[in-house]
């Protein structure tokens, strides 16, 4: 590999916002023939964002790109390919019921309508050997292992002359051996001077894998460094450089009986092996990567997607949780990432989503709502969590996502929980409004309540917790108080990687 090569793809200032969210800012780029970069960065850094300006699905709204020096505009994927840009996935995009050569040479345009089987089999096994890939290219996709449909995904971009190959996390769902084939095949690309965009959360495999590793944060390009020059330790450090002091100031716990206790807690080939205890009056926080399998967990404990080993003890009671509607009875309430979907019905008032999981106890003996009593709840809620809104009839469609977002709170404190699991509870809203819903966590945990947040923001998370358990791959690498729990140690323990603190956190 020769560093003295001009690069074949440069990116200039782009920057790209969504609403109040800033995902990309000035970031420049250049990406090198024969060379394996490596992107990384925190949740949120603004990677996926950069790879969907580079393949087409977005347009920048500021700065431009080049191939080999001169500009360009990739307006959609077929652009993208035309200028020799592919991508390929976590979860390869092959068609099942096509075979191997079929997927290899299905985007290609230059077939004219009669399709000359004979040749598109010669042509998909030529570049099968010339990859050292040993697959039957008449073999049906629905048989192949994931490791062997992304060589088919390689295959496919190889087809079509890609030049600037973008690999989004493709060993997340890999064994170590497939992970040594893969890396053995991307080795054999760089060999051929295609230019390699790795994008990756296990540090060792970046380490192992690429010649330069550039580090994105908060929309940001941090740095580029060549692997052979860095340590692990100072591209986490880049990874996690946010001050944690723009949180509020936690109030210090004070601590009541245990609320509950998992013990070995898991669910078949989604996570296992998870233990934890938490009290009246604690914040115990969730952190890890994307696919780290935090929201499954709880999921499972609001029986969402129960867990099939292990024990739940509430209150020193065994517990089995099967349903919502059994975890509501019990006690647990969870309040999902997804507001839009999962949390609010966005057409309805704002009173009726904060009585919707007790609508029962507002029925009277007809069997009709006693709406005088839904609208007190509805003000009480209105006034504890300051929600702004001109009635408490304006669908909470209108409102913004911060009073969603109190309105999805409201709701599931209106259940009584002792226990509250909160999953991305600052998720699309803007500042003001998280220093509102940090605030309203604190206070429900000087009340009493036992509280499980779920979120990808560390900064958050270190702000909000009295201890904080680490997630990867639904694995539990550690628990840490919040004596312990800097940025680094998080990131070092989601990364899979040894630590001091990490070894005694186990």
């Amino acid at each position: 590999m020769n560093h003295d090569v001009k690069p074949i793809m440069t990116l200039r200032h782009i920057s790209k916002r969504f609403g109040a969210t800033q995902a990309l800012d000035d970031v420049s780029l250049d990406i090198h023939p024969g060379e394996v970069q490596a992107l990384i960065g925190e949740n949120g850094a603004g990677k996926s964002t950069l790879i969907k300006i580079m393949t087409g699905i977005y347009q920048p709204d500021r700065g431009d790109m080049r191939m080999q020096g001169r500009p360009i505009r990739v307006g959609n994927s077929q652009e993208a390919q035309a200028y020799g840009i592919a991508a390929i996935y976590q979860e390869p995009m092959v068609f099942p019921d096509l075979n191997v050569a079929e997927n290899i040479f299905i985007s290609h345009r230059n077939f004219g309508p009669i399709v000359r089987w004979k040749q598109m089999y010669q042509r998909a096994d030529d570049i099968l050997t010339q990859l050292d890939i040993k697959l039957d290219v008449r073999q049906p996709a629905r048989g192949l292992t994931l490791a062997a449909q992304q060589a088919v995904e390689i295959a496919k971009a190889i087809s079509l002359d890609a030049r600037v190959l973008i690999m989004d996390e493709p060993t997340a769902s890999l064994s170590a051996h497939e992970v040594h084939q893969l890396f053995q095949l991307v080795d054999r690309l760089r060999k051929k001077g295609v230019a390699i965009l790795f994008i990756g959360h296990r540090l060792e495999e970046v380490f192992e894998i690429a010649d330069r590793i550039t580090v994105l944060r908060d929309g940001k390009l941090i740095a580029t460094h060549l692997a052979s020059q860095v340590t692990t330790e100072q591209v986490i450090r880049e990874m996690v450089g946010r001050e944690v002091d723009e949180f509020f100031a936690k109030t210090t716990a004070s601590l009541g009986e245990m609320v509950a206790r998992v013990e070995n807690l898991g669910r078949t080939g989604v996570f296992s092996g998870i233990n934890f205890d938490v009290r009246q009056g604690e914040v115990l926080g969730f952190a890890g990567l994307v696919g780290s399998r935090r929201t499954d967990v709880g999921l499972a404990l609001f029986g969402i997607e129960p867990a099939d080993e292990g024990r739940i003890m509430l209150e020193g009671e065994e517990v089995r949780i099967r349903s919502p509607k059994q975890a509501l009875a019990l006690g647990v309430a969870y309040m999902s990432e997804d507001r839009r979907q999962l949390g609010l019905v966005l057409p309805m008032s704002i009173t009726t989503n904060i009585t919707l999981p007790t609508l029962k106890s507002y029925l009277n003996g007809l069997g009709l709502v006693q709406k005088q009593k839904e609208k007190s709840v509805a003000q009480k809620f209105k006034e504890r969590l300051s929600i702004r809104t001109p009635s408490l009839e304006t669908p909470v469609a209108q409102l913004s996502g911060g009073n969603q977002q109190k309105v999805m709170l409201a709701k599931w404190l209106n259940a009584g929980p002792r226990l509250l699991i909160l999953d991305e509870p600052t998720r699309g809203i803007d500042v003001g409004a998280k220093a509102e819903v940090h605030q309203l966590v604190d206070e429900l945990a000087e009340q009493g309540l036992a509280i499980i947040v779920i979120s990808s923001d560390l900064p958050e998370v270190l702000a909000m917790s009295d201890r904080i358990l680490v997630m990867r791959e639904g694995r539990q690498m550690g628990i840490f108080s919040r004596d312990e729990a800097t940025q680094e140690v998080i990131m070092t323990a989601a990364m899979g990687q040894n630590s001091a603190v990490a070894e005694a956190a186990l």
